[in-house]
């Protein structure tokens, strides 16, 4: 009689570890999707700066390491830089 109560046990914990792994994926899965849809829908759109909004040079080292002459001629001339 010992012995079966402890099989019994064992597939009612067994079995109840299944459930709530079954029910901890579905809760989980849906969580995930509604938060990326969540994050998809609120992510702002990049605006372009009006023309009356005053340029600031970028004259960090790793930055002007990668610029171009032309860009920054423009960036020396104040002028918002229209080259890559």
């Amino acid at each position: 009689m010992n012995g079966i109560r402890k099989t019994v046990a064992a597939a009612t914990i067994a079995g109840s570890m299944l459930v709530g792994g079954v029910v901890g994926a579905a809760l989980y899965s849906v969580s995930v999707i509604s938060a990326a849809a969540a994050t998809t829908a609120a992510s702002p759109s990049p605006t372009t700066p009006s023309a009356t909004t005053p340029f600031v040079s970028n004259e960090t080292a790793a930055h002007e390491a990668t610029e171009s002459a032309a860009r920054e001629a423009q960036e020396t001339a104040g002028v918002r830089p229209t080259v890559p």
